[in-house]
């Protein structure tokens, strides 16, 4: 009985830790593809001349919009003091031209809701209409280039993570399954003698909830050597700054392994219980 008790609880921990690290990585990849949608930037120059009130008012309108999640302010100053756009130029074009060309100019980080074409084709057209606005630079081919790529990664994620989710909670259940056959006698006896059913689950799921307390232990502490494993060896992935989510996940798995092994065993046991005497060994 032991050693069932122990095979059954290392096959737990194997699923909790296969799930958890899919959904960890899961997790992480569409937590990754949400920042990459939110980091294409957008440049609208701004009319020569325009006072600060104005173009103080123009920031506050586009900061507003939907589609919008960041705005800064780049004066001409600044652009022709940058290193490396003299390096692309290599000419001093204030020098030869006698004076600054560049406009001034509003750096618009585009948010997730940029994803929609025809919103962003909207939201374009809004601001080269703006009093004050000169031209708008948006990379739109670039934006459904992106946002196709990450929608294929979630569906694909999605399909991969559901299909392991059924595989792993089949294997599971016919773990615990396996786990009750072997006690079926057990369950037959007390059966003989008179014990109601309550009396014979209660104590199956109480070693269920154990095991999978225990089971979801093992499988955090599995989770996170792998997580310190790659940690040391791909720094550049920055899972140490990603430490509340792997605290959820642990717990999720802790809690999930409770759970999961609780409701199969209800399952297993009740239905050797409700089978009759003269049939349980024939199962």
């Amino acid at each position: 009985m032991l050693r069932s008790k122990v095979v059954s609880m290392v096959s737990i921990a194997l699923v909790l830790f296969v799930l958890g690290a899919i959904g960890y990585a899961t997790a992480g990849i569409f937590r990754s593809a949400h920042k990459v949608s939110e980091g294409v930037t957008m440049i609208v120059e701004l009319r020569d001349g325009l006072q600060e009130p104005h173009r103080d008012s123009l920031a506050s309108v586009l900061a507003a919009d939907a589609m919008v999640s960041e705005v800064k302010f780049v004066s001409k100053d600044e652009k022709l003091a940058d290193e490396e756009f003299r390096k692309a130029f290599d000419v001093d074009i204030k020098g030869v031209l006698g004076d600054n060309p560049l406009p001034d100019s509003f750096d618009v980080t585009l948010s997730a809701a940029s994803a929609d074409g025809e919103q962003l084709a909207a939201f374009v057209e809004r601001c080269a209409t703006m009093d004050g606005v000169d031209y708008v630079a948006c990379p739109a081919q670039l934006l459904e280039r992106v946002h196709d790529v990450l929608g294929t990664m979630r569906v694909l994620l999605l399909v991969f993570g559901g299909a392991m989710l059924v595989i792993s909670l089949v294997l599971l259940n016919n773990t615990i399954r396996l786990s009750i056959f072997s006690r079926r006698e057990q369950i037959n006896t007390m059966k003989l003698v008179g014990a109601t059913k309550w009396f014979i689950i209660r104590p199956f799921l109480a070693d269920s909830a154990v095991q999978g307390l225990l089971a979801g232990v093992v499988a955090v502490v599995l989770f996170a050597g792998a997580l310190l494993g790659i940690d040391h060896y791909m720094p550049e992935l920055g899972i140490s700054a990603n430490l509340p989510m792997a605290g959820v996940t642990a717990a999720t798995m802790v809690g999930v392994g409770i759970v999961l092994a609780v409701l199969f065993t209800l399952f297993a046991v009740n239905k050797f219980v409700n089978m009759k005497s003269n049939k349980i060994f024939l199962y």
